[in-house]
């Protein structure tokens, strides 16, 4: 395992990150506590030292604190990371209280990175601010309950880089890969965090897989550039070209994207691509570009959604296809919103135009009109004939 500076605090972390969010889930998405123990028990004893959970990703703090419960010794070996969801926060008593819950969670009595979770902008901070997170963040430090305070963004770059300057921040957590190099804080948010000495942490190096499953067009290009690195090794290839980032945080969900995801950080170092390989990575990413119309990383976030509409698997089935076919995209879209079924289904003519998905959406995605476009794509005028004639077959 390849280790990268933390310049705030002297701490080696792993190139690799572990993203909690993504453990293995069961039957009613309930967490698998065995197969995410398995994954975390293996990617410990392979280098890997830095955890990210967070207080709203459901199940996840109180599946991780069980892990580490059952695993003596297995805290002391890593760097944990979990964020406080600033927006449930109304009074400073809040503060503590979210905290307690996820200390008892986590069954630890610190936190070594803590982050405020999902800033857009300056104006989220002073929210914040004049309820009294400085004092409180202080008390933590002082106590030795925080070791590192920092950010994770989803804004625009403006934002991001006045948000740097607010505070005097330890680290932070930014979306970057190849297709989001201008989006959000993008490179030149990347360069400033770095060039104030903060250590910083990549989420989707992989726009929730969509990297990973690229269009065949873009996949042959990148086969050819290099037939002995997957389409996945080549995102994460390219974050840790950069002397600018620190871990790279990637939601392992099997023992087989653990293993090729440590393979990759094994062998990428600052620096190794090629003025051939940034060409092609170039013509890569227009490709994808012109596939996927809806930028959804399927963090899902935005369920659920009232009246069941599963709006992650629409916007993937939408963008499906286009990139791999309409009868790709169509079947992915019917057995995903179970269209077929006349009583219930979860497609995107339910939506009734609430807005609640758009308020935790943190690539700030037009969700209601979005669905308006997948409806108009994947339910045409023939739809509803058609789905007809298969519930008849169906019987």
């Amino acid at each position: 395992m390849k280790y990268r500076t933390d310049l705030k605090s002297g701490r080696e972390l792993s190139a690799l990150g572990f993203g909690c969010m993504r453990f293995p889930r069961g039957p009613g998405m309930k967490i698998d506590i065995p197969k995410s123990e398995a994954l975390m028990i293996s990617a410990i004893e392979r280098g890997i030292n830095y955890f990210d959970t967070g207080y709203i990703y459901a199940g996840n703090e109180q599946a991780l604190g069980e892990i580490l419960r059952r695993n003596q010794g297995m805290r002391e070996k890593i760097y944990l990371s979990t964020k406080l969801p600033f927006n449930q926060c109304k009074e400073y008593a809040d503060f503590d209280r979210i905290f307690n819950i996820q200390l008892e969670r986590l069954g630890t009595d610190y936190i070594d990175y803590y982050l405020m979770h999902k800033l857009t902008s300056v104006a989220d901070w002073e929210r914040i601010r004049l309820l009294g997170i400085e004092d409180w963040i202080a008390q933590k430090k002082s106590a030795g309950q925080i070791k590192q305070i920092g950010f994770s963004f989803h804004g625009v770059q403006s934002e991001f880089l006045a948000l740097l300057d607010q505070y005097d921040w330890e680290f932070c957590m930014i979306q970057y890969n190849y297709i989001n190099e201008n989006y959000q804080a993008g490179r030149k948010g990347l360069i400033k965090a770095h060039e104030k000495g903060l250590p910083v942490m990549i989420m989707e190096p992989l726009l929730g897989g969509k990297l990973a499953n690229l269009p065949k067009k873009a996949k042959k290009l990148l086969h050819e550039q290099d037939s002995t690195v997957s389409a996945a090794a080549w995102a994460l290839r390219w974050l840790w070209n950069h002397r600018q980032v620190t871990v790279v945080l990637s939601g392992m969900g099997s023992m087989q994207q653990l293993d090729d995801n440590i393979k990759t950080a094994d062998t990428a170092d600052i620096g190794m691509m090629t003025d051939s390989d940034a060409e092609t990575i170039g013509r890569v990413t227009a490709i994808f570009k012109e596939s996927y119309k809806i930028p959804c990383t399927e963090c899902n976030y935005c369920l659920p959604c009232p009246k069941g509409v599963n709006i992650p698997v629409c916007f993937t089935a939408y963008n499906v296809s286009y990139a791999s076919g309409f009868a790709a995209g169509m079947t992915l879209y019917s057995i995903g919103t179970d269209v077929t079924n006349p009583d219930k289904n979860y497609g995107a003519k339910n939506c009734i135009k609430c807005g609640k998905c758009e308020k935790h959406c943190p690539q700030n995605i037009k969700i209601m009109q979005s669905l308006d476009r997948v409806q108009k794509r994947m339910e045409p005028f023939w739809f509803n004939a058609a789905m007809k004639i298969v519930r008849k077959v169906m019987g």
